[in-house]
C-alpha cells in the first residue's frame, strides 16, 4: 500500500458513471415506498410539498457546485465546507456525514434483507450480511467497479420510473384508461389541499430526506478525468431529476388513485399499476425497490470509504487511513466503514428498541445540519474569492446572496418544524445530542490546520 493525497485516488470514474451516481443518489426507497405516507399526510399536493423539498435540494446543489469548481481536487464535499468555515468545521461535517451514511448503509442491507426473505428461506440478519459483504467486495475492486455497479443499477431504475410515468401518463390522460382523463381525482376527495396548507408545509420535512443523496455526485467527480467540467454539470441534471422522476411520478400517483386510498408503508407506485390491472406489478415493484437499496447501499459504501479517507488526511482520524493499494483503492477506510456498518445491523438484531433506534433517529436531521454548514461555508468563501480571485468564480449560486439565505432559513424552517411536530422531535433531539458529541470530540485535535476562505483565495490568486 502507499500513502497519499486526495489526487493519488482513482480518476477511473467517465462522465457517465458520475452523471448515474447524480441521478441515483436521489431514486431510493423513499421514492419508491416512503411516499406513501406524505401522499396520505398531505393529499394530492404533496407535489407541492416534494417541489418545495426539492428546490432547496437544488440550492444546495448549486451552492456545492460553485464550491467544488473552486476546489475540484477536494476529494469529499465536507472539505469544502473545511475551505469555507475552517478546520473544525471540517471535522464536524466530515465526522457527522460519514455517520449518515454508516446509518444509511446498515438500514438499505436490512430493507434489501427483508425483500430477498420473502424469495428466499433465510434469516434477515443473515441476507443482510452477505449483501454487505458483496458489495464492500465491489467497491474494493476499484472506483471503476463501483462506478460501473452504479451506473447499471441507476439505469435500472431510471428506465423503471421513465416506464411508469409512461404508463400512467397514458392513463391519466385517457389515452388507456376505460373512463378517460384521471385528472378530476386530484379535487375530488376533499380538494387538492385536503388538509390545509399547513400540512403542505409540514410535508416537507418529511420528502426532504427523500431528496437527499444528490451531493455524493460532488465526492465521485473528484475521481473522474475532468473533475471541474463534471461538477458543472451537476446541478442541470438535478433540476431535471427533480422535475421529471418525483414531480411528475408523484403527480401521476394522486391523479390516477384517491390519494384517501395510499397506505403508508406500501409502494403507491405498486397499488397504480395493480389499479391499472398491470400484471406481477408487486413482484415487479419489489424487484424495483431492491435495485434501489442495492444502488444506495453500494454508494453508502463508497461514500464511508472517501470521507473517512479524507479525514485521515487532514489528521481528524488516524494516519492509518490513508492508505491505498495499488488499484488506488482505500482498502482500510472501506473496510472500517464496512464494519461499523455490521456493528450497526448487529445492533438491529439485538437491541432494536434501544442501540439501534437511537442510531436511526440520530441520523434523522443530520443531513439539514450539513446542508446549513454548506450554506454558510458558500457565503463565506463566496466573499473571499469575490476580493481574492473573481475570475475563478465560473459557477455562480444564483441570486447570491439571497439565494443563500433563503436556502439557509427554508432549512431552518424545515429543522423548526421537526422540534414542533412530537413524530419528528425524537429525531431532531438526538440528532441534536450527536452534534453535540462530535463537536466536543473536534477539541480533542489542536485546529488551525485547515485551510480558511481566506487562504484559498489568496493562495489560488497568487498560484
Amino acid at each position: 500500500m502507499t500513502q497519499g493525497t486526495p489526487h493519488n485516488l482513482s480518476h477511473s470514474l467517465r462522465s457517465r458513471h458520475v452523471s448515474m451516481i447524480a441521478i441515483g443518489g436521489i431514486i431510493g426507497a423513499g421514492l419508491f415506498v416512503g411516499s406513501s405516507t406524505s401522499i396520505s399526510q398531505v393529499g394530492p399536493a404533496v407535489v407541492v410539498s416534494y417541489g418545495i423539498a426539492g428546490l432547496v435540494i437544488l440550492m444546495v446543489m448549486r451552492m456545492l457546485s460553485e464550491m467544488a469548481s473552486l476546489l475540484p481536487g477536494a476529494g469529499s464535499f465536507t472539505e469544502l465546507v473545511r475551505a469555507g468555515l475552517g478546520d473544525r468545521a471540517g471535522f464536524v461535517c466530515g465526522w457527522l456525514y460519514w455517520y449518515f451514511w454508516v446509518v444509511v448503509v446498515a438500514i438499505e442491507a436490512i430493507a434489501g434483507a427483508v425483500i430477498l426473505a420473502s424469495w428466499i428461506a433465510a434469516p434477515v440478519w443473515l441476507i443482510g450480511v452477505v449483501l454487505l459483504a458483496i458489495l464492500t467486495g465491489v467497491n474494493l475492486l476499484s472506483t471503476r467497479s463501483y462506478g460501473e455497479f452504479e451506473f447499471w443499477f441507476s439505469l435500472m431504475k431510471v428506465m423503471a420510473i421513465v416506464g411508469f410515468i409512461a404508463v400512467a401518463g397514458l392513463w391519466a390522460f385517457g389515452v388507456t384508461s376505460p373512463s378517460g382523463p384521471t385528472f378530476a381525482t386530484l379535487v375530488d376527495h376533499g380538494g387538492f389541499v385536503p388538509n390545509g396548507w399547513g400540512a403542505v408545509l409540514a410535508g416537507v420535512t418529511s420528502v426532504i430526506f427523500a431528496l437527499c443523496g444528490a451531493e455524493i455526485a460532488t465526492i465521485a467527480a473528484a475521481e473522474s478525468k475532468e473533475p471541474a467540467k463534471t461538477i458543472a454539470r451537476i446541478t442541470g441534471s438535478v433540476a431535471l431529476r427533480i422535475l421529471l422522476f418525483y414531480l411528475l411520478s408523484i403527480g401521476l400517483i394522486v391523479s390516477i388513485l384517491p390519494w384517501t386510498s395510499i397506505e403508508p408503508g406500501k409502494s403507491p407506485f405498486a397499488a397504480v399499476l395493480a389499479f391499472m390491472q398491470i400484471p406481477h406489478a408487486g413482484d415487479i415493484m419489489n424487484t424495483v425497490v431492491l435495485i434501489a437499496v442495492l444502488s444506495c447501499l453500494n454508494s453508502g459504501m463508497y461514500v464511508t470509504s472517501r470521507v473517512l479517507f479524507v479525514l485521515s488526511e487532514k489528521g481528524d482520524a488516524p494516519k492509518a487511513l490513508v492508505a491505498l493499494n495499488k488499484r488506488h483503492v482505500p482498502v482500510r477506510s472501506t473496510l472500517i466503514g464496512s464494519l461499523f456498518a455490521y456493528l450497526a445491523l448487529a445492533a438491529s438484531v439485538l437491541s432494536p428498541e434501544l442501540v439501534f433506534s437511537f442510531l436511526v433517529n440520530a441520523s434523522g436531521a443530520i443531513m439539514l445540519f450539513i446542508y446549513l454548514l454548506v450554506c454558510f461555508a458558500q457565503l463565506r468563501m463566496r466573499r473571499h474569492m469575490e476580493r481574492a480571485a473573481p475570475e475563478r468564480l465560473i459557477i455562480r449560486m444564483w441570486f447570491h446572496p439571497y439565494g443563500s439565505y433563503a436556502t439557509a432559513a427554508g432549512i431552518g424552517i424545515v429543522l423548526l418544524a421537526m422540534a414542533i411536530k412530537p413524530a419528528l422531535r425524537i429525531e431532531l433531539l438526538s440528532s441534536l445530542v450527536l452534534l453535540a458529541i462530535v463537536f466536543g470530540l473536534s477539541f480533542l485535535k489542536p485546529r488551525g490546520g485547515g485551510m480558511s476562505a481566506a487562504s484559498l483565495g489568496v493562495a489560488q490568486s497568487q498560484s
